[in-house]
């Protein structure tokens, strides 16, 4: 996924690490498709419709915010708007100009006070944690009268659909063809074992392309391997070991991620449920959309709620 990440550790805090680092992950790790401009476009259609709404200045906090992208957005558009992100990654991207993020925070135990926020958004965030207790923290610090928007994913979406296919061929490498575990072994082995290991990378390369194309993971990771094992020579094989591990660390991290999409796009597909906690924190839904790929098919779906303001 590129966007907001999801709350919880594991997978996602090494790659908000990288993102922050500017260290490079596999090609597609964020979980949107390569050339996803036409999500991206949809996207700030929907969040540039939700703050019009918004009274100037509006005090606006974004959960699950990531890399602060979707505060980018809304910035660019209202620059009088007062922006806060929150994530529970521990290290983030530097926050976007004018906006501000804090990191190390869990959506079920948000460190603002009551009745701080007009707005409390979240683009594919809200829907990876516990959703009864998200939604009593966003009561809570969401103003009388005030707006929540989630963007939430979609099961028959073609975010999940472009994944599955990723996640097999990241097994396939792993575990089936062994490519990282085998020319670790080989290293091992003495003089000739550089070449070994060179052999095997090369052949599982060739093997992942022919199954699953260029540039997928399946040719991705023995690739990574090979380049490794060709210029590692001169480093040495503790460095050549330590970099073929963080290949496969990089690699199982997005099998983690692409499993916790998998749950998220569950949780938000039970719908009922979704909306039975907001209910259940005085929050009701006001309208729902579809929202699309250019060819027309819907990627994910768009909630507005709004408070119930007290009655005296």
């Amino acid at each position: 996924m590129t966007g907001n990440s999801p709350p919880g550790g594991g997978p996602w805090t090494e790659f908000w690490a990288n993102n922050a680092r500017g260290d490079g992950t596999l090609s597609g790790g964020g979980c949107l498709p390569e050339g996803c401009s036409g999500i991206e476009d949809a996207q700030k259609a929907v969040w540039y419709d939700f703050i019009a709404k918004l009274p100037r200045s509006a005090q606006l906090l974004d959960l699950a915010t990531g890399d602060g992208r979707v505060l980018k957005w809304m910035l660019a558009r209202r620059r009088d708007l007062k922006l806060t992100g929150a994530d529970l990654a521990p290290q983030l991207p530097p926050a976007p100009r004018g906006t501000k993020i804090r990191a190390g925070v869990a959506m079920e135990a948000l460190p603002f006070p009551d009745s701080r926020f007009h707005a409390v958004t979240s683009q594919f965030g809200f829907e990876y944690g516990d959703i009864d207790a998200t939604a009593g923290e966003i009561a809570r610090v969401l103003r009388p009268g005030g707006s929540v928007g989630l963007l939430v994913h979609r099961g028959d979406g073609p975010i999940l659909e472009h994944n599955r296919p990723r996640a097999e061929a990241i097994a396939w490498a792993l575990d089936e063809a062994s490519v990282v575990a085998r020319a670790s072994s080989a290293l091992t082995m003495g003089p000739g074992g550089l070449q070994v290991a060179l052999d095997a990378a090369a052949a599982t390369a060739v093997a992942g392309e022919q199954r699953f194309g260029r540039h997928s993971p399946g040719w991705e990771i023995p690739e990574a391997a090979r380049r490794t094992l060709q210029m590692g020579g001169r480093a040495g094989v503790p460095w050549m070991l330590e970099t073929l591990a963080s290949i496969e660390r990089q690699a199982r991290n997005e099998i983690g991620r692409i499993d916790t999409l998998a749950r998220a796009c569950a949780v938000a597909d039970d719908r009922a449920q979704l909306v039975a906690a907001f209910a259940a924190a005085d929050l009701g839904l006001q309208t729902t959309s579809g929202v699309c790929e250019p060819s027309g098919r819907p990627f994910g779906d768009f909630l507005v709620f709004r408070s119930v303001e007290l009655r005296a």
